[in-house]
Order: structure tokens, then C-alpha cells, then sequence
């Protein structure tokens, strides 16, 4: 038989011999707690697919979930709940789950940056934190005098009063942020002022439910308590003190492009452990330590961000669902029975909701904030979450709260969060993009090509980088040119990770996650490089770089793109095809998802669009402008978007180290019923995309450049456009293309296998190693066109 499982109940064993001599694997403890945690993680993972129509964050789902296992719905049938979740596999399972608890309030600890705290938290955050804190909290007080005098007699009065108001004031950061960008709300005003009010609550409602815990001791000595918040203050001082040091140190030995070494972490770790030790030997609870080294861990570096990545899918995946289910089987909504408990319920929920919305209103109204915004910020500062779980659950423990006062106050949590998202959508809806009046230049082409050119670059690795780099410097253009205006812009998935949420909250501290300048004792690590080159490239005089990031979930990505190619009036948007070129000359797709991203942007830009499909475009890092020898080949067959990608190439040509070969592919199809029979959606084939595209050519001859080459060939046949582009293929480093070209060159390029339709034929011809054989990259260009 199996050994004995250190904290079981006396009489049951770890490990049992197995069905085939006579052992039933729920007898014992290590089968039943993998059943429980598979049968916990695959409940809370199809709430949570089933809740993802609604909006809401999966910790609804999580906290349902743990329910709905309780006694409250599975839990009623005697024998599901004797089998599953026995009492004597209690005490392992509250192990299991607070010591998942206990690391997550470690990543927790990690979201909050103190010094960003203290200094970019304004005047407005912080009034709209105090009386998101203090309404609540008073009119916790009051509702907890209802509920002592009808169900929660012979309770102690200060720690329920305690209890009861810190339940009502907390506002949970995480899943706040989590709401805000499910809305696209987080770089709004209305998003920034929440998330700094919350992240002010949340510092003020661990320091109430300290208190909360030190009254709330079995000793009735009020010395004792004195004792415990003292012992508590002093435990914060020293680690402050402590810690940082040792983190900072930590830090410094950790070389970008390495592994951390596992000893760091393991010694961090186990930090975090002994702080929980200290914490629960003081009489707080083992949570304030870990999330108190959390805290005080420097947020610079990688170590930061290594620690989260090593811990983050192990707690929150599987440790944590067993939080929801232990509180859950604490949850008994049958308690709650006839009219005065359900009369309690709506109190709870009343109250709870009346002091945060009413409460941030006024003082966001004497703080001169619009009436639309204060009531979403009302809404959203009502959000609640594990922490709310965490107070609830410490209550009932300790004998604060009773089994009918616990379920009312899970049910206020539920409620509380998921109406916060629907009604946020209802009052607070964000003027959409309008056509602007100053947006005069959405396309490369224009009439006075002196004035500055904007563009936004995007990425979301950094492998993306150096090409596009490349692309910036040969776009400078000429000393007469107003010069040119990038915009940086870093594509980062939001998911239910702690990570992203550490993300978010370094997005909001600097605008640029990727300059990330923590850790330099490896200088030719690639981020220093990075960091390097785009310092050199902001310091020339015609080239200003301006970094951005949108935080979204992939199928929302494409809206933030093109809100912010509208909001700073760009000409092009160019992004990063999705996938790279091996070694062997195949490609491998990067990320399928970005495929979509690419697909819809250029449905709904408000501008030009190009992709750059990268085969190492002037190496893997910037070349210097002194440096640049590049050889790149237009395609002209005619056309909006040729005559866009023609006059981004000629910008391009004026690059000292640029040599441009323009072709005119001209183009005469034997299939005289073919050409009858196409339609073009862009009107490509139109008189007067026509004429255009002969009076730019004809500016093109007349100016006479050593750096730019005309020629112009004549194809009959895909065949015969495939061996002429192969001739250019030679020596290029950069197509450059248009995505649409005229009807009739369409009809002719109709039979290149279109693996990638986002691309357009030609690029596709150009990316198939069967049919051009090239190392060149390839530009894309798609021409605005009004939607």
C-alpha cells in the first residue's frame, strides 16, 4: 500500500495498488486530487468558452464553476459529493489550493509597480480610489448591523464590520483590466483613470483586510491584535529593505538571450514560501507574504518577467480552479432561504453597488469629469474578483462570516462583475471613428510630395524588427522633404494570463515594452541592439519615431490598428507578413492568427496598406545609413495600387544607397474572352486609372536619376511574366508591388496558385519557390480606398 500523505486525514493513504487487486483509486489521496483538478479545470475552461459571447472574464466562469460542484448544485446528490470531493480529502485539496493561492498573489504582488503608484497616479485616480473605498466601506458597516441583528448573531462586531466593509470597497485590478480591453477601453482616458484607481484600492483594501484579520483572532486580548498589526508593519519595512537588494542583484546576472539561472528562481521561490511562513506564524495569513515579495520584487529586467513565465501556467491553469471549487463547496445557496434572506441578498447587492457607482459619480463629478464617463467609471470600479473570494473565504474561516452570509456575499461578487461589462457597452460608448477634416494625405501619392510622410509600422516579435528597421531608413527621402514620421507600433495579445496584465501595466509605465534597457551586461544582445538602433534613428533630423502599443485579443486587434492609423493621420500601415522563410527556402507559418489581423486591416484601414513579406531584408539587424547597398525592382502593371507602391519605391530611390529598376510589364493577353469577362472591384480598369498611370510614368522618364532604371517588357503569357520577373530576381533585395493590378493583367496572373489571397497574385508568384526562384523580400501594396 501507499504511504502516508503528510496533512490527510489519519487512515488515508497517498497512492492506492491499483483496480486489479481490489483498490478503489477515490480511497486514496493522489488519484482523487488529479480527478478533482481535471474535473475542476475542464468545467471552468467550458464555463468560460460558454460565458466568452457574453464578455465576461473567466473569473465568472471560475467562481460558477466552483459552485455549481458545491452543494448548491452537484454537491446536493449525497453520493457525487461523498465520492468526488469527500471530507477527508478537504484538507488536502485547501492545501493544494492555497498553495496555488499563495504563488498567485506572488504574480499579483508583481502587477503592482509602487513607484508607478506613486508618482503617475493623479489627483482625479486618486480622489475616485478614496471614494470608491471609503461610500462602500461605511455602507458596509451599515449592512453589516442588518445582517448581525437577523443572521449573523453572536458574531464579534469589529471584524464583521471590518469584514463587511473591505467585502463591499474592494475593486479587483486584474479583472478590471481584463474588462477594459474586452472594451478597447485601456488607453482612454476613462481606462487609465480606472486602472490607477484600482490599483490604489487594491493597495488600501490588503491593508483593511490586515486589519480586518488582526481583529478577527481567537484571543480576546485587544493587545493581541495591536501585536499582530505591528509584527505585520515590521515585516513590510524589512522586506522593503531586505529584498530589493538581494532581486537587484538577481537582476544584474541575467544576460538577455540566456535562461535565467534556475537558481535564482528556486531561491525566489522559496522566498515567497518563508514569507508565507512568517506572515501565517504572525497571525495574518500566508497570502500578505507572498504578495508582499511580489511587491517589492524591482519590476526592471528580465527576472521579472522570467519568474511570471515559469510560474504563471502551472498556478493559474491548474492550481487555482481548486481555490474556486474549495470556496464553492463552502458555498451552499440553499441556505439562503425565505423572504428575509433573499430581502438580505438585494441589500448586499444594493449597497455594494450604490456606494462604488454613487460614490465615484460625485467625486468624479467635483473632479469636472462628463457625466458618461464618471457612471462608466462608476460601473467599472464596482468589478469584483478573487480577492473579494480571498476576504470572503478568510471570513468564513475564521468564523466571521456563517454559511448564509458567505453564499450572499459570493452571490453580491457575482453579480457585482458580470452586469459590469454590459453596462459599461450601454452608457459609455467611445465616439467611433469619424473621417477627419485635417486627414488630407491617406495615401503615399499626393500632389505636393515635399510634405512629411507618416507611417506606422507594426510588429508583435522581435523577429519582425530589424527588417522593418531596414524599410524605415530607405524611406527617409530627400533633405527637401518635411521628413518622415514613424509610428512604432507593438502588437500584444491580451490574454488571461497574470503576465498580461504585468504587460498592460509596463505598457501604461513607458509606451514601449520592447526598449526594455533592465538588463545590458550582454551588449550584443539583440534587444540592445534594437534599443540601439532605434535611439540612432530618432537622433537624425528627418526621422521621428514615436512608439505605440495596442494591448487587445487577436480578433480586435485589426479595430486598435486602424483607430490609431486615424488618430495620427498616417499614409501607409505597414505590417509584417505571417509567416518567415526557413533555411531551406519554405515558409513556416509564425502565427495563423495574424493572418486574419493582415486580411481585415486591409479591409478597414483608413489609408494605404502595405505587407512586407521578409526574407531577411538588409540583414538580421539595421544597416546604417552610410552602409545601405540595396537593389530593389517595381513592378508596374498598371493599376491604384501600382501607382501607390510606384510612388513609394521612387520615395524609397532617393536613398543615396538604393538603386531602383522600374519595369513597365506590359501586358497582352491572347485571351481576348477572358478580358471581356473581368470585373475589378477596385476599378482598376477604368479610363482614367489608365490615363494615371501613363502621366506617371511619363514623370517618371522625364526625371532623369542615376539611381532609378526604366525599362519596359512584354509578356503574352504567365509563363513569359514568370521568366522575366526571374531575370530581376537576380541581385534584388526588395520588390516592390502593387496587390490589385488592372483587370486584364488579373486574368493573366489568374492561374498563380493563390496560397495567401491577402497578397495578391503577383506576390504570390514572387513567394513561391517553384515558380520564381529569389532571396528577395517583397513590399505589397494595397491603395486606399474609401469604405
Amino acid at each position: 500500500m501507499g504511504s502516508n500523505s503528510t496533512g490527510c486525514p489519519a487512515g488515508m493513504k497517498a497512492t492506492s495498488n491499483g483496480v486489479f487487486q481490489g483498490d478503489n483509486p477515490l480511497d486514496y489521496a493522489l488519484p482523487l486530487a488529479i480527478l478533482q483538478i481535471c474535473m475542476v479545470v475542464l468545467l471552468t475552461r467550458l464555463l468560460a468558452f460558454l460565458l466568452k459571447p457574453l464578455r465576461q472574464p473567466r473569473v465568472i466562469a471560475e467562481i460558477v464553476g466552483g459552485i455549481l460542484l458545491g452543494p448548491s448544485a452537484l454537491g446536493r446528490s449525497t453520493a457525487f459529493l461523498n465520492a468526488v470531493f469527500p471530507s477527508k480529502s478537504l484538507t488536502v485539496l485547501d492545501t493544494l489550493a492555497n498553495i496555488g493561492l499563495l504563488f498567485f498573489m506572488f504574480l499579483i504582488g508583481l502587477e503592482l509597480d509602487t513607484k508607478s503608484l506613486l508618482n503617475k497616479t493623479g489627483k482625479k485616480a486618486l480622489a475616485i480610489a478614496l471614494a470608491g473605498i471609503t461610500f462602500p466601506f461605511l455602507l458596509g458597516i451599515g449592512t453589516s448591523f442588518a445582517l448581525r441583528t437577523t443572521i449573523s448573531q453572536g458574531v464579534d462586531k469589529a471584524p464583521f464590520f471590518v469584514f463587511m466593509g473591505v467585502a463591499l470597497s474592494i475593486t479587483a485590478f486584474p479583472v478590471l483590466a481584463r474588462i477594459l480591453a474586452e472594451l478597447r477601453l485601456l488607453t482612454t482616458e476613462v481606462g487609465r483613470m480606472a486602472m490607477s484607481a484600482a490599483a490604489v484600492n487594491d493597495v488600501a483594501a490588503w491593508i483593511l483586510l490586515a486589519l480586518a484579520i488582526a481583529l478577527s483572532g481567537s484571543n480576546s486580548s485587544p493587545l493581541v491584535s495591536v501585536w499582530v498589526l505591528l509584527s505585520g508593519c515590521g515585516f513590510v519595512i524589512c522586506c522593503a529593505l531586505v529584498l530589493p537588494p538581494i532581486f537587484r542583484w538577481m537582476s544584474r546576472r541575467c544576460s538577455e538571450g540566456e535562461a535565467v539561472n534556475e537558481f535564482y528562481v528556486c531561491a525566489t521561490l522559496a522566498m515567497v514560501l518563508a514569507a508565507g511562513f512568517v506572515t501565517d506564524t504572525i497571525g495574518i495569513h500566508a497570502l500578505f507574504g507572498a504578495f508582499v515579495v511580489g511587491v517589492v520584487l524591482p519590476k526592471e529586467g528580465l527576472f521579472a518577467a522570467a519568474l511570471v513565465e515559469k510560474v504563471e501556467d502551472l498556478v493559474s491553469g491548474l492550481f487555482l480552479p481548486l481555490y474556486f471549487v474549495s470556496s464553492g463547496l463552502k458555498t451552499n445557496v440553499a441556505t439562503i432561504r425565505g423572504l428575509k434572506s433573499w430581502g438580505l441578498l438585494l441589500l448586499v447587492i444594493f449597497n455594494a453597488c450604490f456606494g462604488k457607482i454613487v460614490g465615484t459619480i460625485v467625486v468624479s463629478s467635483f473632479c469636472r469629469v462628463p457625466f458618461q464617463e464618471s457612471l462608466a467609471l462608476g460601473f467599472l470600479m464596482n468589478t469584483k474578483g478573487l480577492v473579494e473570494l480571498i476576504v470572503l473565504n478568510i471570513g468564513k474561516d475564521r468564523k466571521v462570516l456563517n454559511d448564509q452570509t458567505f453564499a450572499i456575499m459570493v452571490l453580491m461578487a457575482i453579480f457585482t462583475t458580470f452586469i459590469t461589462t454590459p453596462l459599461v457597452m450601454a452608457v459609455y460608448k467611445p465616439a467611433k471613428r469619424m473621417a477627419k477634416a485635417d486627414y488630407k494625405y491617406r495615401t503615399v501619392k499626393r500632389k505636393n510630395a515635399d510634405t512629411q510622410l507618416r507611417l506606422m509600422v507594426c510588429f508583435h516579435s522581435t523577429r519582425n524588427i530589424p527588417s522593418m528597421l531596414n524599410l524605415i531608413e530607405a524611406s527617409r527621402g530627400t533633405e527637401k522633404r518635411e521628413g518622415l514620421c514613424i509610428y512604432a507600433l507593438h502588437l500584444m495579445e491580451l490574454t488571461e494570463r497574470p503576465s498580461a496584465i504585468l504587460m498592460v501595466h509596463k505598457t501604461r509605465k513607458n509606451g514601449l515594452p520592447f526598449w526594455n534597457k533592465g538588463c545590458h551586461n550582454n551588449s550584443h544582445s539583440d534587444a540592445n541592439q534594437i534599443v540601439i538602433a532605434f535611439e540612432a534613428l530618432e537622433q537624425l533630423s528627418r526621422v521621428s519615431i514615436r512608439p505605440m502599443t495596442a494591448i487587445s485579443s487577436i480578433p480586435n486587434i485589426h479595430d486598435d490598428i486602424c483607430a490609431c492609423a486615424e488618430s495620427k493621420r498616417v499614409a501607409m500601415v505597414i505590417l509584417p507578413f505571417h509567416k518567415h522563410q526557413r533555411v531551406d527556402g519554405t515558409w513556416e507559418t509564425t502565427r495563423s492568427e495574424f493572418r486574419w489581423v493582415n486580411k481585415r486591416v486591409l479591409e478597414h484601414a483608413p489609408c494605404s496598406v502595405g505587407i512586407l513579406v521578409d526574407r531577411g531584408l538588409g540583414g538580421t539587424t539595421h544597416v546604417a545609413a552610410s552602409n545601405v547597398s540595396s537593389s530593389m525592382t517595381m513592378l508596374f502593371f498598371g493599376g491604384n495600387d501600382d501607382q501607390e507602391a510606384l510612388t513609394y519605391a521612387l520615395r524609397m530611390a532617393e536613398h543615396p544607397g538604393i538603386n531602383l529598376t522600374i519595369v513597365h510589364m506590359i501586358v497582352r493577353s491572347e485571351d481576348v474572352g477572358a478580358i471581356v469577362s473581368v470585373v475589378d472591384i477596385n476599378d482598376n480598369a477604368s479610363s482614367s486609372s489608365s490615363s494615371t498611370d501613363e502621366m506617371l510614368l511619363s514623370e517618371v522618364k522625364a526625371k532623369k536619376s542615376s539611381s532609378v532604371k526604366f525599362e519596359e517588357r512584354v509578356a503574352k503569357s504567365l509563363g513569359e511574366i514568370i521568366e522575366v520577373v526571374g531575370e530581376y530576381s537576380r541581385g534584388c533585395n526588395l520588390f516592390v508591388v502593387g496587390r490589385v493590378p488592372k483587370g486584364h493583367v488579373a486574368v493573366t496572373l489568374n492561374n498563380v496558385k493563390c496560397e495567401c489571397p491577402e497578397l495578391g497574385p503577383l506576390c504570390n508568384l514572387l513567394t513561391s519557390p517553384e515558380l520564381v526562384s529569389t532571396s528577395a523580400s517583397v513590399l505589397v501594396v494595397q491603395h486606399y480606398h474609401a469604405l
